[in-house]
Order: C-alpha cells, then sequence, then structure tokens
C-alpha cells in the first residue's frame, strides 16, 4: 500500500512540475491534451466553450491551438487568477446562466468543454449522482450551443446513469468515444465522454 501511495504522489508531481515548467497553471491540462492528440479536437479558427474554467489551464490549451482567429469563452463561479487575453470569461453558475449569453454573439461553437466535478462529500453514489446532473446540464448547454457538426466533451463520474447518458449522446451525435486519460489517478472513478459530430436539430 505504501509503494502505491508513493507511486501515485511521484506521477502527481510530475505532471505537477511539468505543468510548471510549461507555464500552465494546473496539471488537469493534460488531460485535455491527451484527449486532443487522441480525438483530433482542436483547430486553428476555432469557437471554444470551457464550462468550469477554473483555473484556467484549459483555455491556456486551447489558446495556443485556436489561434488569434479562434475565440474563447469561459465559465465558472469565481474568476480566474491567470489572464487569458483571448477568451471572454463569464461568472456565473452553470445551472443558472442561460445558453445565450455564453453564445454572446459568436452564434456557436465548435467545441464544448466540460471538466466541472462536484464537490465530493465522500459518499460514492451520491458524487456521482451530482456528477451525473453538472454533466446533464453541460449536455444540455452544448446541445444548445453547439453548430452542426461540433463536438462535446464532459466529464463524468461512472454511475447508474452512465448508460443512458452515453445512449443521450448517441441519439445526438456521429460518434461517442470514452477515455480515461493517464493524467487521471487510476482509483478515481473518472471519466471523459467525446462525443463528436452534432448532428442537425428536426
Amino acid at each position: 500500500m505504501a509503494s502505491r501511495l508513493k507511486d501515485k504522489h511521484q506521477r502527481h508531481d510530475v505532471f505537477h512540475r511539468r505543468a510548471r515548467k510549461e507555464g500552465f497553471v494546473a496539471r488537469s491540462v493534460y488531460k485535455l491534451e491527451e484527449i486532443d492528440k487522441k480525438h483530433h479536437l482542436l483547430r486553428s479558427g476555432q469557437r471554444v466553450l470551457d464550462l468550469g474554467c477554473r483555473p484556467g489551464s484549459w483555455l491556456q490549451y486551447a489558446a495556443k491551438i485556436v489561434g488569434p482567429r479562434g475565440a474563447l469563452v469561459g465559465l465558472d463561479r469565481e474568476p480566474l487568477e491567470v489572464a487569458i487575453p483571448q477568451a471572454r470569461i463569464v461568472l456565473g453558475d452553470v445551472h443558472e446562466v442561460s445558453p445565450q449569453e455564453l453564445k454572446g454573439n459568436l452564434g456557436g461553437f465548435d467545441l464544448v468543454l466540460s471538466d466541472m466535478a462536484p464537490d465530493t462529500s465522500g459518499v460514492r453514489h451520491l458524487d456521482q449522482a451530482r456528477s451525473e446532473a453538472l454533466f446533464e446540464r453541460a449536455l444540455e448547454i452544448a446541445e444548445a450551443t453547439l453548430s452542426p457538426g461540433g463536438t462535446f466533451v464532459g466529464k463524468l463520474f461512472q454511475g447508474p446513469d452512465f448508460k443512458t447518458l452515453v445512449a443521450r449522446l448517441r441519439a445526438g451525435f456521429d460518434k461517442v468515444h470514452t477515455v480515461k486519460p493517464k493524467g487521471s489517478r487510476p482509483d478515481s472513478i473518472e471519466l471523459y465522454l467525446v462525443a463528436i459530430g452534432k448532428r442537425p436539430r428536426g
């Protein structure tokens, strides 16, 4: 047990040191990087929405790829401590903000990201239910703001509603993938669902 804990701490330290060296505010950036390299999410000039964007490493990573022709919008309950010049940050609760407020004058997004996680209680079924509620809200926003052909990536603590949520994704997108990034702890129940190719409504 002590050896496994040591390995986990060492792995955490490796990602943490790498993030600091490369100028990212959090090690979670490498989860997005891995998903991006596997599924080719980000491209120059894209319009990207990041739900639960604090502390900002996902927006930092996206900014490097979409470039000055792209547009970034982030939503969180608290302001970022890092400046991302090309990003518009909306302060608010994901359950209360409107899709139109997030879109602004963009018309729609090419990619919606959600790394949101609930305030954990330590009670597994309760944390799963809270995570599923956040994921479902993120998906509602993605359905309302994504342009046809767009992509949604959302974090989820796998629970009893997992199959129902996957079925909903498959009904609205051309391809759905499940990803467990190396940056996630081995004992974590978190995973990411990647839904590619949003179908037009109606």
